[in-house]
Formats: structure tokens, C-alpha cells, sequence
């Protein structure tokens, strides 16, 4: 090994947590029916709203991620319903996948991976299918491609075409790292994850709703039990939980809201757009093709295609074994083709410096061609001007 260093996490989650939320995580444990948690869960419920740009306070599941994408399903579609998914990636193609378990009425709108869906041929899909729709389901970003889908521009045509859909969007990649707002951008329900974006460990998730949905929770036909919105919505309106929560995890949204308070939302949302901006450039100076065009490029994580498959596991298997750091491969049909670099969270443009060292050595070592300090001295100006 040629060095280690306390960075070593780079995949599109889990992500590094920061030290604050571990020590709130590790305080002595309460009971979950006690006045103790109602204080922490009535604070953990109201601290997620501006994150998530929603007028209601959060829901809190003690359940990983695609258990908010399933009762974000569940709680809205009734069993006769039609539906449109759209499927850009793998997590897309689990929000299919999720339907077809419960729904037989399930329209699928399948877009290029590693393109963002465009909102005139989401409109014309719902209009040629002639039938009622209930509600379309959508990634905000697909962590598979690392896209990041024009959802504000698809909910506000929604509303103004098809005033009666629900737009159900997953932001389990970005949320924490995105600008939203849920009445601006025609958003009825939108869930995410704890492990990405949100600087927690694995294992919570989250619902934020409006009004509408709301109604619809408490009258959808759908058969669930622990994933029913309903019990949450309840519970949460007596600071609780229908079912054990997660204790040391609502404690950690708490510390979570603390680091969003001290550096100020906006400076997030900017700081992951420069790093974004640095890590493409960068890896575009290495000859490393993006998988994802500019505009259509997630401010979490970022997609590249080495030049084979040979180069793609070198790439990870070295930066593993020689310099401590993992990235993520591809999924799905992109398997064995793309390399995937997280950079959300609890992260500083600089902390990206040993993976693009990595890159270089690696690359110099296996194309025989010089690279070393063209991809950090590109990353470094580009940071500076953003600075």
C-alpha cells in the first residue's frame, strides 16, 4: 500500500459520517415511549423541513431506503390505478419493480441511461396511453448514472396539464445537495435516504408530503401495514413513532441539522455544484470520457467510462489496494463499463485530492502515458475560481 489516509469512502453512498453526528449517536439510550424521545423525534420531525422544501414536518422510517420508495407506492396508488415509472437506471428499474409487485396498470417510460428524461415526451407518453393517471414516479437523481432528472420542470408541467396526478419523486441520492422546494416544483410526495447526501448511517429513510397526499394516505385502498403513512402521519402528529424507532438515528438528524445551520443550505447546495464542476473537468483532463452530459450531471456523484473493461477494474481494484479509497462500479447494464465517484455529504473539494492522485498514478502505470498532476492541478483552479 503506498498510503493511507482517514478518506477512504468515495462510492454514491454510504457516505462518510461526520464526527458530531457519530457522538450524538452514541449518547445513553432512552425509551422510545418516553417524553425523552417525543422531545428529540418533535425536533428531528421539523429539522428535515427545509432540506426537503416541505411545509409539512418529515416522516422518519426506520427502514432503509426502498422502504420509502415502496410506501411512497403503496400510500398513494389504489389497486386499480394507472401509473407511469419512469426507468433511466437501476433504481428506476426498482421503482418498476416495486409497482408490478403490487399493480397490474403499471406504464413504464424507459429513457436512454445516462440521459435525463425530457418533459414534452413525458407529457406526450401520458397523453398517447388514454387512460387516466394516477400518478408518475421518477428518480430526482439516478444514482446508477448519476443524472440528475429536470423534476421541478416535469412537476410544474404536471400540474398545469394533468392537474389530478400525484408526482412522486425519489431523491434518495440528492437530497441535502439540491435546491427544492416541493410547492414550487409540483413535488406531492418526495422520499430519501439517511446514507447519502444527509451525512447518517444506513438504515432510515424519509417521507416529506403535502397537503394533498396527505388526504390520499388516509383513503388509498392499498393494502400495508408497517409502510402504512397513515400510522406515521399519526404518530408524528404526538412527536412518536407507530413502530420502535431508530433512537441514535433521530439524534443524528439533529447533530445533521446543526452542520446545515453552521455552513447555511444554499452554501451546501454550492459547494457540491463546485465539486461537480472540479471532479468533470478533472477527469476529462485524465482522457476519462463522463458518462453524462454537463447539463444533465448530478451534483453527488459522477459517472466516467474507462477505456475498457480491463482499465475499469485495474482503476478499482488499485485505488483500493495501493491508495485505501473505494469507488463504485456500475449496475445493471452498465456493469463492467463505468466507474461511479461519490462526492456528497460530509465532504470538502479537498478531501477529492487523493482519488484524483490515485487516478493518475494508476493511469500513468497502465496507458505508459504522463499524468501526473494534470488532473489535480485542473481540479485545484477550478476550485479556486469558485471559491
Amino acid at each position: 500500500m503506498l498510503f493511507t489516509h482517514h478518506l477512504s469512502l468515495l462510492t454514491p453512498g454510504p457516505t462518510p459520517v461526520p464526527r458530531s453526528i457519530q457522538n450524538a449517536m452514541n449518547q445513553p439510550m432512552i425509551g422510545h415511549r418516553s417524553k425523552d424521545f417525543e422531545n428529540v423525534a418533535e425536533a428531528a420531525f421539523k429539522a428535515l423541513k427545509p432540506v426537503f422544501g416541505s411545509e409539512q414536518d418529515v416522516m422518519i422510517l426506520s427502514s432503509s431506503g426502498t422502504s420509502a420508495l415502496e410506501a411512497s407506492m403503496v400510500n398513494i396508488v389504489n389497486p386499480n390505478d394507472h401509473i407511469v415509472v419512469i426507468v433511466s437506471g437501476a433504481f428506476g428499474k426498482r421503482y418498476q419493480q416495486i409497482a408490478e409487485t403490487y399493480y397490474q396498470n403499471v406504464h413504464v417510460l424507459d429513457v436512454e441511461w445516462g440521459t435525463a428524461f425530457k418533459t414534452d415526451e413525458v407529457l406526450s407518453f401520458i397523453e398517447n396511453l388514454n387512460v387516466p393517471i394516477s400518478a408518475v414516479f421518477t428518480q430526482f437523481c439516478e444514482t446508477s448514472t448519476a443524472v440528475l432528472h429536470p423534476v421541478a420542470e416535469l412537476g410544474r408541467a404536471l400540474k398545469s396539464h394533468y392537474e389530478s396526478i400525484y408526482f412522486v419523486v425519489d431523491g434518495v441520492s440528492c437530497i441535502g445537495a439540491v435546491d427544492v422546494d416541493m410547492n414550487r416544483d409540483g413535488i406531492d410526495v418526495l422520499v430519501s435516504g439517511s446514507q447519502k447526501a444527509l451525512m447518517l448511517p444506513p438504515g432510515i429513510s424519509f417521507v416529506a408530503y403535502n397537503d394533498r397526499a396527505l388526504e390520499r394516505f388516509n383513503t388509498v385502498k392499498t393494502p400495508s401495514f408497517y409502510l402504512n403513512l397513515a400510522k406515521h402521519r399519526n404518530a408524528l402528529a404526538q412527536h412518536s413513532t407507530p413502530f420502535t424507532p431508530n433512537i441514535s438515528a433521530f439524534r443524528g438528524v439533529l447533530a445533521f441539522e446543526e452542520l446545515v445551520k453552521s455552513e447555511g443550505l444554499s452554501h451546501i447546495i454550492q459547494r457540491h455544484n463546485s465539486i461537480k464542476k472540479a471532479v468533470r473537468q478533472a477527469l476529462t483532463a485524465l482522457d476519462l470520457e463522463l458518462l453524462v452530459k454537463d447539463s444533465d450531471a448530478s451534483p453527488t456523484v459522477t459517472a466516467f467510462v474507462p477505456k475498457d473493461k480491463k482499465e475499469v477494474d485495474i482503476i478499482k481494484k488499485r485505488l483500493k489496494e495501493d491508495f485505501n479509497i473505494t469507488i463504485a462500479g456500475g449496475q445493471g447494464q452498465l456493469k463492467g463499463s463505468i466507474l461511479r465517484v461519490g462526492h456528497m455529504g460530509f465532504i470538502s473539494p479537498f478531501e477529492l485530492l487523493p482519488f484524483l492522485v490515485g487516478l493518475e498514478i494508476i493511469l500513468t502505470d497502465h496507458r505508459k502515458k504522463p499524468y501526473i498532476g494534470v488532473a489535480t492541478k485542473i481540479f485545484t483552479e477550478v476550485i479556486y475560481h469558485e471559491l
